[in-house]
């Protein structure tokens, strides 16, 4: 592959080919994927990824997009050679407007810039998750990011307002141009976001930010019976304004602790522990709060529980949560990014452990979720027995009854991680063979060459 013509568009200092470089710049967080790219280039305005992109097309080399590259699902890995292109040289926040209250700014922005940004101009953009401080808002738009907030705030695609985006063929488009109403035809712009880089490269983007929530509060609580789960959820969710409703085992717990950086918050251990954030809306709320509690323990719910009485202890009690990919790394964790209905996620999560439990007694799974927004996050962690080879393969077994069952229950493959490199060859069990098409059928239009994120989602 010749990279000629690279010089007329980049200068030097934006172009690299060192091997390390193209180590660390050539994958996301996916395991067990090697990268193998052929050069990465840091664009620094949107004219330089459009030249790029028509001197991609015009000699068939593939391009795959990097952003934070805190993706699992091998979206922003490259395999077979291609240009990494590189948007953290794009970093700058262009420009706020307080009357449409929004926020415009370039690709590599960190989302924890942007959610800094609008929080010192008196605004709150919603979207978070524990990877806030290295996350870039592309690449945010890119996967559809969900996060801690969905259940109030909803999730990226709820906040894009305007897109700039490179197609495939090269083409420079202004999505929407932060307009509220535009019922002129199709939303391009949301195709764009979820397409994980398939269909073009966005540039800028425009974020519609909100008015700062009021005094968030945490309740922890600790609970027997997973059965119980989805009971708590209906009366707080009725009752109060709960912007997260979080979920995690006792074993994910047992390994944050493990780390030393947290004490145990209660005072009995449970199997299963739930994490409730809500707003502070009257001077009644908090009674309200204790009101349900007292009934949660009456019912036989709940029973162990804390409150935050500070910023502080919230954000410990958050850490018990956010700490657990953390935690779990060091034991080559194999993830699985799933999603069912609200309604149907202590019935899944039942036939789950029994499967495991039956056909994998061996395997220590650390699961936690979103069970506000029915995502779940699913963690094998590998037996000190098997090579890393060997638990693969054994995990890809799993995935074929797991993916089955989330087909059962009419449910996702992938709730917010996109499909990548590492499910698209799965992408049947959400999915039919006619929305396959249809969406194979767009890329075409968008992306004629195939040099856009070539390999992944089909």
């Amino acid at each position: 592959m010749s990279l000629n013509g690279l010089d007329n568009i980049f200068p030097t200092n934006q172009i690299s080919t060192n091997p390390e470089d193209l180590g660390v710049y050539g994958k996301d967080w996916a395991k067990h994927l090697k990268p193998n790219p052929k050069a990465v280039v840091f664009p620094t305005t949107t004219e330089q990824v459009r030249d790029l992109v028509l001197w991609a097309r015009q000699n068939k080399i593939p391009l795959v997009p990097s952003g934070g590259r805190t993706g699992m699902s091998g979206a922003a890995t490259a395999t077979r050679g291609e240009i990494i292109v590189s948007f953290e040289k794009m970093n700058k926040i262009l420009r706020h407007n307080a009357t449409d209250r929004t926020v415009t700014c370039q690709a590599g922005v960190v989302t924890e810039k942007l959610q800094n940004y609008a929080s010192d101009h008196g605004f709150f953009y919603p979207v978070d998750f524990a990877a806030r401080g290295s996350s870039q808002v592309a690449g945010n738009i890119a996967t559809n990011a969900g996060g801690i907030k969905v259940l109030r705030y909803g999730l990226t695609r709820n906040w894009v307002v305007g897109i700039k985006v490179v197609t495939g063929q090269g083409q420079i488009l202004n999505l929407n141009n932060g307009l509220v109403k535009n019922a002129t035809g199709y939303d391009l712009r949301h195709l764009m976001i979820g397409s994980e880089g398939t269909l073009g490269l966005v540039t800028e983007a425009t974020f519609a930010v909100t008015n700062p929530p009021r005094p968030l509060t945490v309740l922890l609580f600790g609970v027997e019976d997973l059965k119980d789960i989805l009971d708590i959820y209906q009366l707080y969710r009725k009752k109060l304004p709960i912007t997260a409703y979080e979920m995690f085992t006792d074993k994910a717990l047992s390994y944050v602790l493990k780390q030393g950086h947290l004490k145990t918050p209660l005072n009995k251990r449970t199997p299963y522990y739930i994490l409730i954030e809500f707003e502070q809306e009257g001077s009644d709320t908090l009674d309200h709060a204790m009101a349900l509690f007292e009934k949660c323990i009456e019912k036989g719910w709940v029973t162990d529980a804390t409150m935050s009485q500070s910023t502080q202890q919230a954000n410990e009690l958050w850490r018990l949560r956010e700490d657990i990919s953390e935690a779990t790394a060091p034991y080559e964790p194999y993830k699985n990014d799933i999603s069912v209905r609200v309604a149907h996620i202590t019935d899944f999560l039942t036939e789950l452990n029994t499967l495991l439990n039956n056909k994998y007694p061996d395997f220590e799974v650390v699961w936690f979720g979103h069970i506000g927004d029915g995502n779940l996050h699913i963690n094998i962690l590998k037996p000190e027995n098997l090579t890393s080879e060997q638990f693969l393969e054994k995990c890809r077994e799993v995935d074929k009854y797991l993916f089955k069952m989330i087909a059962r229950f009419k449910g996702s493959i992938s709730a917010e991680h996109g499909v990548g490199l590492i499910k698209k060859n799965s992408l049947n069990f959400t999915c039919s063979e006619e929305e396959i098409q249809l969406m194979r059928e767009i890329k075409k239009v968008f992306d004629p060459d195939n040099i856009m994120n070539p390999g992944k989602i089909f």
